[in-house]
């Protein structure tokens, strides 16, 4: 009998399947080698060209299981705070970068990535920035704090989050009141891009928000005919960042559509501070999944380490526990990205095909897998503002 159908027959004893198994090409029911795959999420990701990253607070560097779990998993690194308005220029014209350069300095020693965040927002903004009242002035101070910044950091970040969550929530589709928008008009987001252009031409600037996941939303349509128009009139934006953070439902089931009609306009989308309350391992799977089917999708950053490390610390939405041990959600990104989680990571494909097999469930190849991404389980599902 031809041993490969013996593979799919569930009374095929362990020994025969293990026979057969020997005599496949490991990985080719999944379509990557194991010798491709990667045990962490961040050298998986590379795998595919992307990046997997975290936010990172300058306070918990000096703690050895949380620096011991970002210098394993993670190939790309966000400040939590320290590149903000509030923490680089408390006071204007005088600049502190000590916070800053310290998650700087680190990553680039250890060879991770750099995103930058954020250079104007209307939240964590000092004082005497919210203060101004006239417009000639905030223009000044605004593309001065832009270039400044920028500069500090020219060369080691590879992407910034230019402009943060400058769209209202609700229906409108309009920008949100701020000392920004009051001011300069509409006009603010795109001189910030312009500004942030001049100031480092090798780093590609991002609009970033939240509550952009849903297709269907106002505020995603809202940010959609902004990325549309800056792109046909040549205003400098190369990338789109959502935020998403989602209720125990996960994404919505339409966030892959909305990864895909962002990139259509020629931009990159990254997902860029993702938590999951509960973190349910089929959501974590779907939210990847969808970035890994849209191939203008380049990285993924979650937003902390541990789940006490979390602005929702009570909902425990990270991928690692309080005591830093993976969670389930863990091994669900890592599986999705192509990897293999160390309790099964020597064993060759094909065995572990063959030994599913014997209970009815066999591996599923990866193209049924990218069948199911636009399955999403919308459930429950919530979206926060950030506390990026």
């Amino acid at each position: 009998m031809n041993p490969l159908k013996r593979l799919g027959r569930r009374r095929a004893s362990v020994l025969g399947l293990l026979a057969t198994a020997a005599l496949l090409t490991p990985g080719t029911a999944t379509g990557a080698p194991d010798a491709d795959r990667a045990g962490t999420l961040g050298a998986q990701a590379a795998q595919s060209g992307r990046y997997f990253g975290t936010a990172v607070a300058a306070g918990r560097l000096g703690d050895g299981t949380y620096a011991g779990i970002l210098d394993r998993e993670f190939n790309s690194v966000t400040a939590e705070n320290e590149m903000k308005w509030d923490t680089t220029e408390p006071s204007r014209g005088s600049f502190n970068f000590g916070p800053g350069d310290q998650i700087a300095g680190r990553a680039q020693a250890r060879g991770q990535r750099l995103r930058g965040h954020t250079l104007v927002w209307h939240s964590q903004l000092p004082g005497w920035v919210s203060s101004i009242r006239d417009a000639n002035t905030l223009r000044g101070v605004m593309n001065n704090h832009i270039t400044t910044v920028m500069n500090r950091y020219k060369g080691r970040i590879h992407s910034w989050d230019v402009v943060n969550e400058a769209f209202a929530d609700g229906g409108s589709g309009q920008h949100r009141p701020s000392v920004f928008q009051n001011l300069l008009g509409d006009g603010f987001i795109e001189q910030a891009f312009r500004t942030a252009r001049s100031a480092d031409p090798g780093a590609k600037l991002c609009y970033n928000d939240y509550n952009i996941e849903d297709w269907n939303a106002a505020k995603t349509q809202g940010v959609h005919r902004m990325v549309r128009d800056f792109k046909a009139r040549g205003v400098p934006i190369d990338c789109v960042g959502l935020q998403a953070h989602f209720g125990t439902g996960g994404p919505p089931a339409s966030f892959q559509t909305t990864l895909s009609n962002f990139a259509a306009l020629g931009v990159d989308v990254q997902i860029t501070e993702l938590d999951i309350a509960q973190a349910s391992p089929n959501a974590y799977a779907n939210t990847v999944r969808a970035c890994m089917n849209v191939a203008r999708c380049t990285g993924i950053t979650v937003w902390g380490i541990r789940d006490s490390d979390s602005w929702r610390a009570s909902e425990n939405p990270l991928l690692f526990d309080r005591g830093g041990n993976k969670k389930p959600a863990y091994n669900a990104v890592l599986t999705t990205l192509g990897g293999t989680p160390a309790t099964t990571r020597n064993a060759p494909t094909a065995t572990r095909n063959a030994l599913a097999a014997t209970s009815g469930n066999p591996a599923a190849p990866r193209s049924a897998v990218n069948a199911e991404s636009n399955l999403f389980t919308r459930a429950n599902n919530v979206s926060f503002p950030s506390v990026a």
